[in-house]
């Protein structure tokens, strides 16, 4: 879902600059007020975001190269523990292992800001982890990110990246910080990334020329940006096709 109202934000057109041959740029031009009223949008209207954080670990797998004595020793052995098993299952399944984006946690909005020609983009979130030998831990904190934009010209896409700076954690007690830092660092890392903000295609349109005979087609060519003070210019290259 992330990925997909990311993916709006750069379709809203602000300006039009025309050059005098037959191409054209259309520019967006995206401040932090912007940014703010949408994400305040996202947060009042929608679930907040949520992914998964859980290790997909098999357990009581038997390799084949057991012999059936090994095989049945093991499968005693499980059925001795079964009931160990289903409580420690329980308690796993009580515990939702993942990370929620929110809007604010411990002073700290999620929120994209434009400082010194970056993109700096704080997320908040809360989550809960269950370490072995422990039980479920809630936690909570930020991460401080990079949003890096590219233009893919095989693919004609527009993508940004999310690199992770910084996390603060609070609410654990000390305990797992370490390991729930890299949880957080990979989970944002894998699970946001990269993010398609739009496709050059899907920006082409058709404009009809009344009493000439055909139209011209508006095709999207390229894209570039430009970070201003606490703004985001994005222009897109278009080029006049006659279609009959």
């Amino acid at each position: 879902m992330t990925k997909k109202i990311l993916s709006l934000i750069f379709t809203v057109l602000i300006f039009t600059t025309l050059s005098k041959a037959q191409t054209a740029e259309v520019g967006i031009m995206l401040n932090e007020q912007f940014f703010d009223s949408l994400l305040d949008a996202i947060f009042k209207n929608f679930n907040a975001p949520e992914f998964s954080i859980a290790k997909n670990n098999s357990e009581f797998q038997i390799p084949n190269s057991k012999s059936k004595t090994e095989t049945q020793g093991f499968v005693s052995s499980f059925q001795a523990n079964e009931q160990k098993t289903a409580n420690q299952t329980l308690q796993i399944i009580s515990c939702k292992e993942s990370i929620r984006l929110q809007r604010e946690i411990d002073g700290v909005r999620t929120s994209v800001r434009f400082r010194d020609g970056r993109i700096y983009a704080p997320i908040a979130f809360s989550g809960s982890y269950n370490p072995p030998l422990i039980g479920c831990i809630d936690f909570r904190g930020w991460a401080e990110t990079n949003i890096d934009l590219e233009f893919d010209r095989q693919t004609q896409k527009l993508i940004g990246k999310v690199r992770v700076l910084n996390v603060q954690l609070s609410g654990t007690g000390g305990i797992g910080s370490s390991v729930l830092t890299r949880l957080v660092q990979s989970s944002i890392d894998r699970k946001i990334n990269p993010i398609e903000i739009f496709q050059t295609d899907k920006l082409s349109f058709l404009i009809p020329i009344q009493n000439a005979g055909g139209s011209l087609q508006m095709k999207a060519v390229g894209v570039r940006h430009e970070l201003g003070i606490s703004v985001l210019n994005v222009y897109i290259a278009y080029q006049f096709i006659k279609v009959n």
